[in-house]
């Protein structure tokens, strides 16, 4: 299955455009993202946005905004002015999400201590159901307030063994 996941950062601006028919809107910009080891150089990844995606694409985001790039890796071949062809890679954005200027290129987001939620906080599986003040009504039932709530008993198989014959067959 062809999927990427990229984290970048946008180096040229989206731009709108349509195709020859001029019915389709796709936005293609320009992304750099870090590499693994810290003396390579970043590398530069076109990505391309189709339809309503590439409108919003164009509208809500700009240079240098940090984003995560959810889509397929496409190769595109170009025939190059010097008379040979080129292979360039291209991502064909499925889902774009912005990141805001906290995030740096070496660490994600931090948990910090007020947005954590203590581990015994959680809800009691009991349910707790209150009785109405009044009879409820609903057209010909009537809702009856001594009425208590049974936890439902387990299923159990039954003692009885049954014997099996193996060379019968079922048929």
């Amino acid at each position: 299955m062809n999927s990427c996941i990229l984290m970048a950062k946008i180096v040229r601006r989206p731009e709108l455009r349509y195709t020859q028919d001029n019915q389709t809107p796709y936005a293609q910009m320009l992304v750099e993202f870090s590499p693994n080891r810290a003396e390579a150089t970043p590398a530069n990844l076109r990505a391309v946005a189709w339809g309503n995606l590439a409108s919003e694409v164009a509208q809500n985001y700009n240079e240098g905004d940090r984003v995560i790039l959810e889509g397929r890796l496409s190769m595109q071949t170009i025939d190059r002015p010097e008379g040979f062809k080129e292979k360039r890679a291209e991502l064909v954005i499925s889902h774009l999400y912005h990141l805001d200027g906290s995030v740096s290129s070496g660490e994600m987001a931090a948990p910090t201590p007020e947005k954590v939620v203590p581990i015994n906080t959680h809800k009691s599986n009991k349910t707790e159901v209150e009785k109405p003040v009044a009879p409820v009504s609903t057209g010909d039932f009537e809702y009856d307030a001594s009425y208590e709530l049974s936890n439902p008993s387990a299923w159990q198989p039954s003692d009885t063994s049954v014997e099996e014959n193996l060379d019968d067959i079922p048929f």
